[in-house]
């Protein structure tokens, strides 16, 4: 049983990625991305920097479902009332190091299957273990 302030289980069955739990309430997000150039860069929420007078990113799926497929290296997340940026979501070539259990909640196997089934994410196995049958389906939260 979960409420609004709880995330539903996440079962992941791949055992190498690392999980964090450190989204917990507001906060702002920034990525780290790879460019064309083949350099690493960090973008801060556009709907900050741009005075619109709200985030674009109100959670830390909203960044991973932001950028064009092998660009995003690495998610953070500053809890408000911080100056401390915590690392959400991370990769090392095709494997994913790390990810907070908040994004693996809001995942969906669309997500994956679009841009990061050349990773450890993409696994038949993992969405038989919760019952994902479409696209529309949560990859890591039991699906009812």
């Amino acid at each position: 049983m979960t409420n609004q302030n709880q995330n539903p289980e996440v079962i992941v069955i791949d055992r190498s990625i690392s999980r964090s739990n450190f989204i917990k309430g507001e906060g702002i997000y920034r990525a780290i991305v790879k460019v064309k150039a083949g350099f690493m860069t960090t973008v801060d929420d556009l709907g900050i920097q741009a005075n619109w007078g709200k985030k674009s990113w109100n959670k830390g799926i909203d960044v991973f479902r932001d950028f064009k497929k092998g660009a995003l290296q690495s998610i953070q997340f500053q809890p408000e009332g911080t100056n401390h940026w915590l690392t959400v979501f991370a990769k090392v070539g095709t494997k994913i190091k790390l990810i907070d259990d908040a994004i693996l909640a809001d995942m969906k196997v669309g997500d994956i299957n679009q841009n990061w089934s050349n990773t450890n994410l993409y696994s038949q196995a993992q969405y038989t273990a919760v019952g994902s049958k479409t696209w529309a389906c949560k990859a890591f939260v039991k699906n009812i």
